[in-house]
């Protein structure tokens, strides 16, 4: 059983065949899907999913993309929602020194008021990271999500993985890991302690190989949990075993 810890099928490009997206994730062994918000509206509607299909959890936050259109009638509803039982998490929420899409000082304000509010709402907190490494470890540092929190498609070098573990994050792991040229990426999926990691698509993003330039789906995220068993030395029943726990710890979610 494989947990796609992190997917957002309420973007409009699965609209047409969300059933069948459904369909193949089951008859590739995925039992459980995360689908994250990173704006008010898909944070909606990924309570909607999760409501509408029982292997669907949530998880509501503002993207850094969007953190200049957060307002005080965001947190309000946001936290409203965070209250659901089936929202396991708030993200995804962090920085992105990429595309500046909003001004950093912004970012960083709007990341720290949701470690604070994930907090208050007693849930881990799921952290994306674009090039803004010292930035990120700055902020989690002086401001401690009290119930953990995973670095999604971790991206980052062992040294700062390292460091991280230290601090009690898990690194989760997607598409980029089959890629050939994801050397850091490698390192430090071939070094993480088994129980830290978590495994993900990012749909309809970041696909894996053998299906890059096509929409990504979790049933594709078997094809990470392949390469990380490759890397480990370890059996795919044991990868996915494994990776499922791991959520299951984090998110607070039993069998």
């Amino acid at each position: 059983m494989i947990w796609d810890t992190h997917a957002h099928l309420d973007d409009s490009r699965f609209q047409p065949d969300l059933e069948a997206v459904f369909g193949r994730a089951q008859a590739a062994d995925v039992t459980r899907i995360m689908n994250v918000g990173y704006d008010l509206p898909s944070s909606q509607r990924s309570v909607e999913l999760a409501h509408q299909y029982e292997f669907v959890y949530a998880a509501v936050g503002i993207h850094p993309h969007d953190a200049q259109t957060a307002n005080q009638a965001t947190w309000d509803t946001l936290y409203r929602l965070a209250n659901v039982p089936k929202v396991l998490a708030w993200g995804e929420i962090g920085l992105d020194y990429y595309r500046d899409l909003s001004p950093r000082d912004i970012q960083q304000e709007v990341f720290i008021s949701q470690i604070e509010l994930a907090n208050a709402a007693k849930l881990p907190i799921v952290i994306h990271n674009r090039d803004a490494h010292q930035d990120v470890l700055r902020i989690v540092k002086q401001h401690r999500p009290k119930y953990g929190g995973v670095f999604h498609c971790f991206s980052g070098s062992w040294e700062m993985a390292k460091v991280l573990l230290e601090l009690g994050f898990y690194l989760s792991f997607a598409g980029p890991l089959t890629y050939k040229n994801a050397r850091h990426t490698v390192e430090v999926a071939s070094h993480v302690p088994l129980d830290r990691f978590m495994v993900e698509t990012d749909s309809p993003y970041l696909t894996p190989e053998p299906y890059r330039g096509k929409r990504n789906e979790p049933a594709h995220v078997r094809e990470v949990v392949v390469r990380l068993a490759e890397l480990r030395k370890l059996t795919i029943e044991q990868v996915a075993a494994r990776g499922l726990k791991n959520a299951e710890d984090l998110f607070g979610l039993t069998r």
